[in-house]
């Protein structure tokens, strides 16, 4: 199996020209015509999740987060990238085309994940908008995210507001609290907000749950690698078991 048919594969649900402008996504290092036996499938490429593809002879790494995001003004042999190079390891990174994909994504797990369904996007937006089962406290939603995603904490407002109609955006989105109040929701899930866009949901009246950057997008490297390797029996995906963004809480 070569890494352009793993790529042609992934097009199917989540296309490269489906990602945002200011994105970095695809195959940033490597060949598309490089053999591959085993793959590590991580939420980014650390110097962990390099070495665990070094032991286990993996010479594809896929992330979420793009390994070259902004312009390299030079490559020193403690970087990422050029460990990668030196261990002749290929880079496919997947970022917003897999946040926005409708079919499967970052999105979509994150919703199956704590019990919103029938679920879609705002136009033009990466904000994915549904519903509970039935109508509960904020403050239980809350919960219900923390154990679902293994949160050690996290962070709401509005304890005691119901909610049912829900708002998600993994990753970072707390900026988008405006635009899920205007499209009916009364919560906004997400990984990371900002104390001026909390003060503005709290001012129009849309709770918050933050329940961070990782624990928001890790949500989806389990069952991407499930759906690879049903895809492709002969080449053996690993999820990466050292990628953690070593997030305590007192």
């Amino acid at each position: 199996m070569i890494i352009k048919e793993i790529l042609n594969y992934i097009e199917t649900f989540a296309p490269l020209d489906s990602a945002m402008e200011f994105d970095n996504v695809g195959l940033l290092i490597g060949s598309e015509n490089t053999e591959v036996k085993k793959a590590v499938v991580a939420l980014d490429i650390t110097e962990g999740v390099i070495d665990e593809a070094v032991e286990n002879g993996a010479g594809l790494i896929i992330s979420h987060h793009p390994v070259i995001f902004s312009p390299l003004k030079s490559i020193d042999e403690n970087s990422i990238v050029y460990r990668l190079i030196n261990n002749g390891i290929a880079a496919l990174c997947l970022h917003t085309n897999l946040d926005l994909s409708p079919e499967f994504g970052v999105n979509t797990c994150l919703a199956e994940a704590v019990g919103v369904k029938n679920a879609a996007f705002v136009e033009g937006e990466c904000l994915y908008i549904g519903e509970l089962d039935t109508e509960i406290s904020c403050k239980e939603f809350a919960e219900n995210v923390k154990n679902a995603l293994g949160c050690k904490g996290l962070r709401y407002t509005l304890p005691d507001k119901t909610v049912k109609k829900v708002a998600i955006c993994s990753g970072s989105g707390g900026d988008l609290a405006p635009l899920a109040e205007k499209n009916g929701a009364d919560v906004l899930l997400t990984g990371e907000i900002k104390h001026h866009d909390i003060l503005e949901a709290n001012r129009i009246g849309i709770a918050i749950i933050d329940a961070g950057h990782f624990k928001t997008e890790d949500i989806v490297i389990t069952p991407f690698t499930e759906k690879l390797n049903e895809n492709f029996p002969d080449v053996e995906f690993i999820r990466s078991k050292n990628c953690t963004d070593k997030i305590n809480y007192l």
